[in-house]
């Protein structure tokens, strides 16, 4: 199994734009295979002074920067953006990156985000039905010389965009979820790969896995043509003692004490040391999980992505 591993990197923290420049140019030196942004508006009600910066702006500077890293959005909010206009934002990027675009969309989730923005929230219901009329309208302007699609939600009609995708017959498109209902399905009908979150249950992985499947069998698709990808969140230091001093060392800015900062965390993050970490890893592998966005604790971006990148990434990929 070909293991892919890229860095997520999450713009509403607060970087600015030559960090994630430099986490991305020794990204690729190092060997990793992609750099993913995160696609939101802001962090909380509070961060006005926070930098936020545009996930597919982002996107199109990194490209110019880089000449083998992969690029993509994990995952863009699909309210955000008129579906049409996506498509052409997105091809527009495979075209600079030279065909290094991998299109991650999901169906939104942050509220504050709508309401600040005056983007009409709605219900799940509308948001599912939303993401799906979306993902088909993509895919058809795309490939198709001139579309038209008339949905409950989104219609276009005699809608061109170019220049296509220079990726054949497209980019790779990764649904983010883990809907069991609507976007497994739509996993299962439109994408080449899922994505489940370092915040899924580990306990509750296979059974998503295993809901995913019989999509595909409903929907004549064969399960293990579609990719596994999992967004890891990895706290890693050498040894435990390391390990507790950098957790230390990152409540400190947060103004957190250590066991406050420590009950942020999930039964799914990536904790420990590289022995561990790797084992977390194998495990995911193990159930066939082949690609892996990781993020790394805030203000340590850069030299956790080193570290992991000389310990572990050899061994992985």
């Amino acid at each position: 199994m070909n293991i892919k591993i890229g860095i997520q990197i999450e713009p509403q923290f607060g970087f600015d734009y030559k960090t994630i420049e430099k986490i991305a140019i020794d990204a690729e030196k190092i060997g990793y295979y992609s750099l993913w942004s995160s696609d939101h508006f802001f962090l909380h009600d509070k961060s006005e002074n926070l930098n936020c910066l545009d996930a597919w702006t982002l996107l199109s500077a990194l490209a110019a920067v880089t000449k083998k890293l992969r690029l993509g959005v994990l995952v863009t909010c699909n309210s955000y953006r008129y579906p049409a206009i996506l498509a052409k934002i997105a091809s527009t990027i495979d075209m600079i990156s030279e065909e290094r675009l991998e299109f991650g969309i999901g169906a939104g989730w942050k509220e504050i985000e709508y309401k600040a923005y005056g983007i009409p929230f709605g219900t799940w219901k509308d948001r599912m039905d939303s993401l799906e009329e979306a993902i088909q309208i993509i895919k058809l302007l795309w490939i198709k010389p001139k579309a038209s699609f008339e949905g409950k939600i989104h219609k276009i009609k005699d809608a061109f965009s170019s220049p296509k995708p220079v990726q054949l017959p497209m980019p790779p498109i990764f649904i983010g979820g883990t809907g069991k209902k609507r976007i497994l399905n739509m996993v299962a009908k439109y994408a080449d790969y899922c994505n489940f979150g370092w915040f899924t249950n580990p306990d509750e992985i296979q059974k998503l896995l295993d809901i995913l499947e019989d999509h595909c069998k409903k929907e004549n698709r064969n399960f293990d043509e579609i990719g596994k990808s999992f967004f890891a969140y990895v706290i890693m230091a050498e040894t435990e003692d390391k390990l507790e001093q950098n957790l230390k060392n990152q409540a400190e800015k947060r103004s957190l004490t250590l066991d406050e900062y420590k009950k942020r965390f999930s039964d799914g993050v990536f904790i420990g040391t590289p022995e561990k970490v790797q084992e977390r890893f194998q495990n995911l592998i193990d159930m066939g999980f082949d690609y892996f966005q990781c993020m790394f604790p805030y203000g340590n971006d850069y030299e956790a992505s080193q570290e992991f990148g000389k310990l572990i990434l050899p061994k992985l990929s």
